[in-house]
Parts: C-alpha cells; sequence; structure tokens
C-alpha cells in the first residue's frame, strides 16, 4: 500500500465536505489526513486528502470521486513536485525545571512558543508529517497535555495550478 496526496477542487457549498467524507465511508475507505479551506476564489474550497490504500483502490477513489458533481478537479500531488506541510500546536507540562530543555527541543526543531502559563507550554510547530512526529517524539518525556494537528496541506511546485 502507499501513501497518496490528493488535492480536490470542490465547490464551496453546504454539504460538500459530508458528501466527499461520505464517499469514503460508504465504501469503507480510510482518510488518513483531511484539510480543506477556501481557496483565493471564494466561490470554490480546496481539500487535501492522504490515503494510504492500493493501486487499485486509489484508482477507485479518483474515479469515484470525479462522478460527484461538486467536484471540478482531481489532481494528485507527487513528493518531488509538490511542497506539503502540517501545522500542530502542542501543549506541554512544564515545570520551570524542564522548561529550558523543552525550549531548546523547540529551537531545534524552529518551531515558536505561542503561550505559556506557570504550568505550561503551547508550541507551534510547522512542516511536514515526519517533522511534527519526531518533534511530539522528543517532547513526551516532559509530559504532553494535548497534541493538535491539522492534517497535511499541499500545493504544486512551479507553475503547476489547481483552478477552474
Amino acid at each position: 500500500m502507499a501513501k497518496h496526496t490528493l488535492s480536490v477542487l470542490v465547490n464551496n457549498h453546504m454539504g460538500v465536505l459530508s458528501r466527499v467524507t461520505g464517499l469514503f465511508s460508504r465504501r469503507g475507505f480510510n482518510i488518513e489526513s483531511l484539510s480543506v479551506g477556501e481557496t483565493e476564489n471564494p466561490q470554490f474550497s480546496r481539500m487535501t486528502i492522504v490515503v494510504e490504500v492500493d493501486d487499485d483502490t486509489y484508482a477507485q477513489i479518483k474515479t469515484q470521486l470525479s462522478k460527484l458533481m461538486d467536484v471540478i478537479k482531481i489532481l494528485e500531488f507527487d513528493d518531488d513536485a509538490s511542497v506539503k506541510r502540517e501545522l500542530a500546536l502542542i501543549k506541554i507540562d512544564s515545570k520551570n525545571e524542564k522548561r529550558s530543555q523543552i525550549l531548546e527541543i523547540a529551537n531545534i526543531f524552529r518551531a515558536h512558543v505561542i503561550d505559556v502559563t506557570s504550568e505550561t507550554l503551547i508550541i507551534e510547530i510547522t512542516g511536514d508529517s515526519s517533522k511534527v512526529s519526531a518533534i511530539i517524539s522528543m517532547l513526551e518525556e516532559f509530559g504532553i497535555k494535548e497534541v493538535i494537528r491539522t492534517g497535511v496541506t499541499a500545493i504544486a511546485r512551479g507553475s503547476s495550478e489547481l483552478k477552474k
């Protein structure tokens, strides 16, 4: 099985997300990551969907997606021809004696501390999924209270565009 990253341009209407995710759940396909947002044109939204499936299932997913009325265009992102990023917010237990070590790890990963209280730090990290996973792994020993990950978002390199 291989990981596939799809960018799907859709009409920005109520219920489109539900129809797309319903297509996956009805057929028993798992979505590993899903990121959705309005494009530069408010009439359209863009979904970045990551799935880990075999080639036959992947072909079926693309075929079924293309049949949905509000789906305008589908593009698969090749790792070499795209930029993929994920954002995570990590809340860590940070009593004073641990704080300097946590800040050092954040600095190594070029993460940003975005909130500090007497008991916790919240760190923001942006990067590819492996970078996000690596910092989470490094911070586990300090007591992670919460992790929120956006899922992958991607864009094609160069002049390629996903537009109507």
